[in-house]
């Protein structure tokens, strides 16, 4: 029976997320559209197969240990927002808004605007529509928001089935370089392309840039640990489960590049997956990844639709962003205000053809706090020594294995992104601390008025 204090209770969050979906999620925020092109970059940088294969793998060892490290994360706070709540618990509120505030401003919608052209562009090229390409932008920004604000099941389910689509597609492509291929390339020899020197490890560096940034995107699925069931127990399991599936598919897909085209070959093609299915099949075979690269692009833009939008709500629950942003639907139990608030701004973006430049100054902000977040662990762990010590049990729940050295290593490995970036690219650097340092005064006055509202 509810209680008159439960009827005028503001609607919630609902906890309707389980393992199997959240694991989808988890992989659907990594798959995207660059496992099917990035292969050509790290060849352009690393010219050996076993070089190759080799910073694959590195990066996904970081990956794991990131997997680890948020694991513990959702463990000891399974609370809406993910890093935005780490960031304002471990270190200071400021922090989490500078982190909300970039994923707002450029992050998370740069990404979704360069993701909806990407999938329209092939959209297009499938369908041969005699139509521009914004319909099909506005169009897809469109389905994927009405969607999501169905509520969280709805978006689950969808974010689901494409990612089962995304395993297809690269399992027919796995499939036709292992087994159909006629004559393979080596992928055991040559080792290294150059004498091991400082210019081999600069290379090395440098090829794990874009395989570090193909990795990424596991760390959104924390976004929305309010809605998983049990978080404390399934969103562990669904990032260490979800980055180890996405791993072995990510190798497999480099295997096969390396294997069918080769490593010049692989460097000198700007769409490798489609070059491989050429090779092994013709133009049917091209024109099959093509739609697999399609559905990958349109269920990554669905991902991040469904997990973004419960950052900017988490900061206006915590009055320090619109409130009208902190609305749940009492129909669906889902924030649309804020869903819809990131797809116009992504349209924007997008209609801008600003995106590209975006993308480049994006990469060291999210990397920044990939690290800082990944440091929050320090923070949450030293408190805890007083509590385990009035309570054995309080210290109880996934830990990470290796801790201080694997978090150590994987913030280093974070940060040392940010620090080739900087180097390499000054300019768009620079463009990104100012995106960061303008959030500031915009802190100061939400501070300033949730203390004037006695909030």
């Amino acid at each position: 029976m509810q209680t008159d204090s439960s009827k005028n209770a503001p609607p919630q969050l609902l906890r309707q997320i389980g393992l199997f979906d959240a694991t989808m999620v988890v992989m659907g925020g990594i798959v995207g559209a660059g496992i099917f092109i990035n292969p050509y970059v790290v060849a352009q940088r690393v010219h050996s197969p076993v070089l190759i294969l080799g910073v694959w793998i590195a990066g996904g060892v970081v990956a794991m240990l990131g997997a680890f490290i948020y694991a513990e994360l959702a463990d000891r706070m399974p609370a809406v927002g993910g890093q935005y709540a780490y960031l304002r618990e471990a270190w200071h509120p400021a922090a989490g808004f500078l982190y909300g505030w970039a994923l707002l401003l450029v992050v998370q919608t740069g990404g979704m605007a360069a993701v909806t052209v990407t999938f329209a562009q092939y959209f297009l090229e499938l369908t041969h529509l005699p139509i521009d390409d914004r319909w099909v932008v506005v169009g897809t920004l469109s389905v994927l928001t009405a969607i999501n604000c169905l509520g969280v099941k709805a978006g689950t389910r969808l974010q689901s089935g494409l990612m089962v689509l995304k395993i297809a597609a690269i399992g027919c492509l796995v499939g036709a370089g292992l087994f159909l291929v006629a004559k393979p390339q080596p992928i055991l020899h040559p080792v290294l392309d150059r004498p091991v020197s400082l210019d081999l490890l600069t290379a090395i560096g440098a090829a794990m840039v874009p395989v570090l940034f193909s990795y990424g995107g596991w760390q959104t699925t924390n976004f929305i640990a309010a809605e998983i069931k049990e978080p404390r127990r399934n969103l562990g399991r669904a990032l260490i489960i979800g980055v180890s599936c996405v791993i072995a598919l990510y190798l497999l897909v480099s295997l096969v590049c390396v294997r069918v085209l080769g490593a010049a070959a692989l460097a000198q093609t700007r769409v490798p997956a489609s070059a491989v299915m050429r090779m092994v099949s013709g133009e049917a075979g091209a024109r099959l990844i093509a739609l697999g690269i399609a559905v990958s692009t349109f269920g990554f833009l669905s991902q991040g639709i469904l997990t973004a939008p419960r950052v900017y709500f988490a900061m206006a629950e915590d009055g320090l962003f619109f409130k009208s942003v902190a609305y749940v639907s009492p129909k669906t139990g889902v924030p649309v205000v804020a869903i819809v608030m990131q797809s116009v701004w992504a349209l924007g973006i997008a209609f801008t053809g600003k995106y590209e430049q975006i993308l480049n100054f994006m990469i060291p902000i999210d990397f920044f706090f990939f690290g800082l977040s990944a440091s929050c662990l320090f923070v949450f762990r030293r408190r805890e020594r007083g509590r385990v010590k009035a309570n054995p049990n309080a210290g109880a729940g996934f830990r990470v294995p290796g801790h201080p050295f694997t978090t150590l290593a994987f913030i280093g490995a974070c940060w040392a992104v940010v620090g080739n970036t900087l180097y390499k690219y000054p300019e768009n650097s620079l463009v990104g601390v100012g995106i960061l340092l303008m959030g500031l005064p915009v802190y100061a006055f939400w501070a300033r008025r949730k203390v004037g509202d006695g909030s």
